[in-house]
């Protein structure tokens, strides 16, 4: 590519400036029936440019791609259209970030293997999953990539990032007496562990197995409902999405620090941690699209709203001390729980749904469910479907128990299930 830098140190318009290279190489294979299909190397370069103008009602932004097949006049002509693009944006003015030159790579022991091998040993651990008679993947696709990403801006941040990431998309089938029940799976890991992929397939297959033959039960019914990781990740979501800068400085937050999440806690007091970094989580990052190093932070303690966190503009805005960046991971206390606790309990335990549906504002939590299972006092399970959960969202949070053992679900880290009260299966 031309030297955009160069390009964007010569127009005397230009406040400040941002480039963001990406460059993504990828192994991708495709199956059907445990045949491969197809197999594809892919390497793709992107680049983005940032200007910044500061003029008299205050600072713009305007960005572009800029490609290989881009020229110098056609780039220069880019950098003139987004000054007088940022010159009718009048945000309030703030400071981009300064900094120095880092590289980093983010922890994985994807490293280590050559892409293609890694893809055959994932594929291999997946097609190993289906010890099922009448189970069936007709379709999977495996996914390996290397992602560096390089951000320098006109403060003096040069900063390099190497992340890994594997994705297998499945379809599991169930084909019985005729009829065939199909289910979609993505799975995204940064870690290799070929016990851990076969575990995750083979929920699924008997995820496939019992949406089959799973009834809807006699309702309503009032008793404790088990959640995993998915929809705990979901619910964290909704509380700790409101408590970063930008919703604080537009008052679209509904808490402030201060704010009690639980009111009345009779169960396990949250503590919520947003983090750059989670071991296995696939949006890991050192420093956020801003070239900002990400700082840890915790918002939530004992169920008590405790801090913001976000971009560095707003960040500015709000006038925090240390600004955290960019955070995309959450890590939630664990709790003392176990299934043993539910011993001797009638109660519902969520597999699959439609989404976890939380609402501030309503003071709601509930959902529609494709599968759970309808446990009896003796501890004998039965698949059920077309039911939702409905409740209090503060009755929920104030009886809310977690488990004692950790997952990572996306984003998320923290108990693997949670346990509410006081909702409403219908």
């Amino acid at each position: 590519m031309i030297d955009i830098i160069s390009l964007l140190k010569e127009n005397n318009q230009v406040s400040d400036f941002r480039v963001k290279w990406l460059l993504t190489d990828s192994y991708e294979a495709f199956y059907v029936h445990k045949k491969v299909e197809a197999l594809r190397a892919v390497t793709a370069e992107e680049c983005s440019v940032t200007v910044y103008v500061d003029h008299e009602k205050g600072k713009g932004e305007s960005s572009f791609s800029l490609y290989d097949s881009t020229t110098v006049e056609q780039a220069k002509r880019k950098i003139e259209l987004s000054v007088e693009r940022a010159k009718m944006i009048c945000n309030n003015p703030y400071q981009i970030p300064a900094g120095d030159t880092a590289f980093y790579e983010v922890e994985s022991n994807m490293n280590k293997y050559e892409m293609n091998d890694l893809c055959d040993k994932i594929a291999s651990a997946v097609f190993k999953a289906n010890t099922f008679e009448h189970g069936s993947l007709n379709a999977v696709e495996v996914f390996v990539t290397k992602r560096k990403e390089n951000i320098v801006n006109s403060k003096g941040i040069n900063k390099t990032q190497i992340t890994y990431s594997a994705m297998v998309e499945a379809i599991p089938t169930w084909t019985e007496g005729g009829e065939s029940v199909e289910l979609y799976e993505n799975y995204r890991f940064t870690h290799f562990d070929e016990a851990e992929v076969i575990k995750e397939i083979e929920g699924k297959m008997v995820e496939v197995r019992d949406r089959r033959i799973a009834k809807k039960p006699t309702v309503p019914m009032s008793c404790p409902v088990v959640i995993g990781g998915n929809e705990i990740s979901s619910l964290l979501d909704e509380l700790c999405s409101q408590l970063n800068y930008a919703s604080v400085y537009s008052h679209a937050n509904v808490h402030s620090v201060g704010d009690k999440l639980q009111e009345n806690p009779v169960g396990d007091k949250l503590t919520v941690t947003m983090k750059g970094e989670i071991e296995g989580s696939p949006f890991s990052s050192k420093f956020d699209d801003d070239g900002l190093t990400l700082i840890d932070k915790t918002i939530v303690e004992d169920g008590v709203v405790k801090g913001y966190f976000g971009s560095n503009r707003f960040g500015q805005y709000l006038g925090e001390k240390e600004i955290t960046g960019n955070l995309y991971c959450m890590s939630l206390n664990l709790g003392n729980a176990t299934k043993a606790s539910l011993n001797g309990k009638q109660y519902v335990e969520l597999i699959s749904l439609s989404g976890l549906q939380v609402d501030l504002y309503n003071d709601y939590i509930g959902g529609e469910v494709r599968l759970a299972y309808l446990y009896n006092e003796n501890g004998e399970a039965t698949p059920i479907t077309g039911i939702s959960i409905s409740g209090s969202l503060k009755e929920a949070l104030n009886g809310i128990i977690l488990s004692n053992k950790k997952t990572v679900k996306g984003a998320y880290e923290g108990p693997d299930f949670a346990i509410l009260s006081g909702l409403t299966v219908i």
